[in-house]
């Protein structure tokens, strides 16, 4: 029996039919907010409450990379990132790594690891408020035991972007653990009882089979971890309880929105700043495929 593929009419509007609700969502909730944002960026007189705009232009970009802390909250942005996301690369495949080996309760560790990732942001600020408290925290208590004063993890700007990075590296562990799991499961065990016939070491293994297969989960986590890391606001809000840290050590761009359009009420700077960083994102997830389908191994 042969069927017929080729779309109809009625094919089409019931296709539709069923696309119309997430397409609802999806316009109403996404598209529509983005085209709003891009227009809203290039108001220069705008009143909110009203819906007026009074004249449009190019100020509000030009006013943004004249502001110094729109320069910092970048180049925050941009420490961060390299603090967050190759360290948390290599931690999360090495412990992968080895919960995807037969150890004795590789369940609970997944788990244990897997727990800081659906734990609410603000209650994991708490307790590491705790831990890295200045007077009578646990990490500063532990460095007095062998002879260093205390360090103000939380009011110091010099220590302020660290702390942050050590939480969300601890925070973000569990979800890539998960997908490297994953994506470690899917190589074929074949490959290393071959290798292990051909005489080739543990170190061998790993740079001949697995790091190649796992290249797509890689790209995948990279790309992932670089965009929330771009994104990171909840951390930095919930941690030095609602501002940017001690003369904005931890101002990041999302923050500088936040603060331009909530607190300030500058909607025309914020859209801008929003628009700026949507741009950024979208430039580096694009140069990560080129780089991912350039230097692929699977291709």
């Amino acid at each position: 029996m042969k069927l017929n593929l080729r779309p109809t009419w009625r094919s089409t509007v019931k296709a539709f039919i069923y696309l119309l609700p997430a397409l609802i969502i999806l316009i109403t909730f996404n598209i529509y907010p983005m085209i709003k944002l891009l227009l809203m960026s290039f108001y220069t007189e705008y009143e909110f409450f009203s819906e007026t705009v009074s004249s449009y232009g190019l100020a509000n970009f030009t006013d943004i990379f004249k502001d110094p802390n729109f320069k910092k909250a970048f180049i925050n942005t941009g420490i961060y990132i390299l603090g967050v996301v190759p360290v948390s690369l290599m931690l999360s495949l090495g412990i992968a790594l080895l919960l995807n080996t037969k150890i004795k309760l590789a369940g609970m560790f997944r788990t244990i690891y897997f727990l800081p990732f659906v734990t609410s942001v603000v209650a994991i600020a708490i307790v590491w408020g705790w831990i890295f408290h200045s007077d009578y925290g646990l990490v500063n208590y532990f460095l007095s035991t062998i002879g260093i004063d205390p360090i103000h993890w939380l009011t110091d700007p010099s220590y302020a972007m660290p702390t942050l990075i050590l939480l969300s590296i601890w925070k973000g562990l569990g979800f890539n653990i998960v997908i490297f799991i994953a994506g470690l499961q899917t190589i074929d065990k074949q490959y290393y009882l071959a290798a292990k016939v051909d005489g080739s070491t543990k170190w061998d293994r790993f740079r001949h089979i697995t790091f190649p297969l796992l290249f797509p989960t890689t790209l995948f986590v990279s790309i992932i971890s670089i965009i929330n890391a771009f994104k990171v606001f909840d951390e930095v809000y919930a941690l030095f309880h609602g501002t940017a840290g001690p003369g904005n050590s931890a101002l990041t761009v999302v923050f500088y929105i936040y603060r331009k359009f909530y607190e300030e009420w500058d909607f025309g700077i914020a859209a801008a700043a929003a628009f700026i960083l949507f741009f950024v994102i979208l430039t580096f997830t694009l140069l990560q495929f080129y780089l991912g389908k350039r230097f692929s191994y699977t291709k």
